[in-house]
């Protein structure tokens, strides 16, 4: 068996599991791709704070590098710089001593003097002119073996720049140290992060629900394919079944005509009658199963339809005299009004537009327990012909005429519960009007009579 016979036979399963994926992995791709950005952002958001540090460092330097054998000019320069830029939490000039360093001013007055022995000074000391030594404040333990360096009261992050003096004459002299607050930055940065997680869980959020709908989306698909299946099925095994059932139905009719034409021997009024009724009973069976083919057919596509420019008159009138008994038999009037006696041509198939005016007109005549039942043409600005089959029969209501066309469906009421019909002449009527290019449309009150007009595009006059 290979992977796809495999997924076919396993479909429930391999729904599943490719559901589950979905909602795992795509949620994880995107908090990682968020997660990635966010870390990309921080870094290079560090990358401009040491750049920033390094140069506002130098600046200084370029500001106080004359004054070095001085350490009360020093002290003065640093207080007017320090009370200009609140970005600087302290600047503190620091000269060796022997392997240490000292602090000879400072904007913290209380560590002037201060000693320091880590080796973050050391490096800063022997680093090139103008690129000195920076660090992040959370990574001070790397060069702070004594704790020095570590301020334990500030919880903000800053960045300690540090870089070598030389004085007029080129020996170098002092190291320039600046802490720098990147409170605002900080701040900025976790807002943007919190920002970022926020979305990302919003949008987590949503893709989960949306696969989820995704995932029973699919299985509609797949209920929907499998409804089109078993009524695919319905519809052969219907059209197998009407075929095979309209032969012995023929032939039944075949033998009770003869039976009545007396073609095999006389027989009583009992039996006469009963074979009548058998005979009634055959031909509704052949109507039922002549609408069941005509389902299959139109279903599956296979409704021949021959279409050509015919003149219809002769085709109403002779549907007319076909059903003239039944009319008579109700006393009813079956009337033909037409507006012209030179009919225009429009695109239609004979046979069928025959069995859409048996339908329409049997109908009407059906559902008419006395009045009269018309038939009448009227063309319309050279351009449609209308054909209306009107009646004075017991009509429908609004919510009947706007189910009228649906297979099976019948009027059901005290006034129709008698009346034989399959409930599929309609939307056969229906589909055929329509494969002819041609519109149905129903017009009907309660007690008082239905209208059903046809209407085709008229080809040419004749």
């Amino acid at each position: 068996m290979n992977f796809k016979e495999f997924l076919v036979k396993n479909r429930e399963i391999a729904q599943l599991v490719y559901g589950v994926i979905l909602i795992i992995l795509i949620p994880l791709l995107i908090a990682i791709n968020t997660i990635f950005i966010i870390n990309r952002y921080n870094k290079n958001i560090d990358s401009a704070l040491l750049l920033q540090s390094l140069t506002v460092s130098r600046t200084t330097y370029a500001l106080i590098k004359n004054d070095l054998a001085n350490n009360d000019i020093l002290q003065k320069k640093i207080d007017d710089i320090i009370n200009r830029n609140s970005n600087f939490e302290e600047i503190y000039i620091l000269k060796p001593e022997g392997d240490n360093f000292k602090v000879v001013a400072s904007s913290n007055l209380k560590n002037v003097n201060k000693i320091y022995t880590t080796t973050f000074y050391q490096r800063a000391w022997i680093s090139n002119d103008n690129e000195g030594k920076a660090v992040d404040s959370n990574e001070l333990k790397k060069y702070n073996e004594n704790g020095d360096l570590i301020d334990t009261n500030k919880k903000d992050r800053y960045w300690l720049a540090s870089i070598p003096m030389r004085d007029i004459n080129g020996s170098k002299q002092a190291l320039l140290t600046m802490k720098l607050s990147s409170k605002i930055i900080d701040d900025l940065t976790n807002y943007n992060r919190n920002m970022s997680i926020y979305l990302l869980i919003g949008t987590v959020f949503i893709i989960i629900l949306f696969l989820l709908v995704a995932v029973r989306l699919w299985d509609y698909a797949i209920l929907y394919k499998k409804i089109k299946e078993v009524d695919k099925m319905k519809d052969e095994f219907i059209s197998v079944a009407s075929h095979e059932l309209r032969t012995p139905v023929t032939g039944i009719r075949g033998y009770i005509s003869m039976i009545l034409e007396g073609s095999m021997g006389k027989t009583n009024k009992r039996i006469t009658d009963s074979l009548k009724l058998v005979e009634d009973a055959t031909k509704r069976l052949a109507v039922l199963i002549d609408d069941l083919l005509n389902v299959s057919r139109i279903e599956q596509g296979r409704m021949k339809i021959i279409s050509k420019p015919v003149n219809i008159k002769n085709i109403i009138e002779d549907t007319i005299k076909e059903l003239k008994i039944q009319a008579d038999e109700k006393n009813l009037s079956l009337k033909f009004i037409t507006h012209d006696n030179n009919f225009p041509l429009i695109n239609i198939d004979n046979d069928r537009l025959k069995q859409v005016l048996i339908n329409l007109i049997g109908n009407a005549i059906k559902y008419t327990p006395q009045g009269s039942v018309k038939i009448i043409t009227e063309e319309k600005d050279n351009k449609i012909l209308e054909l209306r089959i009107k009646d004075t029969g017991i009509g429908m209501s609004t919510d009947d005429r706007e189910r009228l066309f649906e297979k099976f469906y019948r009027v059901q009421n005290e006034r129709t519960k008698n009346i034989t019909g399959t409930g599929l002449g309609l939307w056969i009527t229906k589909r055929l009007v329509e494969l002819m290019g041609g519109k149905i449309k129903v017009d009907s009150i309660e007690n008082i009579g239905t209208q059903v007009t046809l209407v085709w595009p008229i080809i040419k006059k004749k």
